[in-house]
């Protein structure tokens, strides 16, 4: 079995429909890192383990989201 070394991030609940997120930093035995995304909804989970370039590019996607609909006066 391989082994992972996990270090918590970050652990906080979505709105509106109160998914807990946690993002967690994973060292893989094989030499890599990814960053793990694991979203609780009610009994099920969905767990994500992207590379870095991926995690800036969805960043920077959900910012410029955000963004737009600061300026359009959204509620928040």
């Amino acid at each position: 079995m391989a082994m992972e070394e996990t270090t918590k991030i970050d652990k906080f609940t979505a709105t509106p429909f109160r998914q807990e997120v946690e993002l967690q930093h994973v060292d893989h035995e094989a030499g890599f890192s990814t960053l793990r995304i694991r979203i609780r909804e009610l009994k099920r989970f969905t767990v994500f383990d992207i590379d870095e370039h991926t995690a800036e590019h969805w960043g920077r996607t959900l910012l410029k989201w955000a963004e737009t609909r600061k300026n359009e006066g959204a509620p928040k």
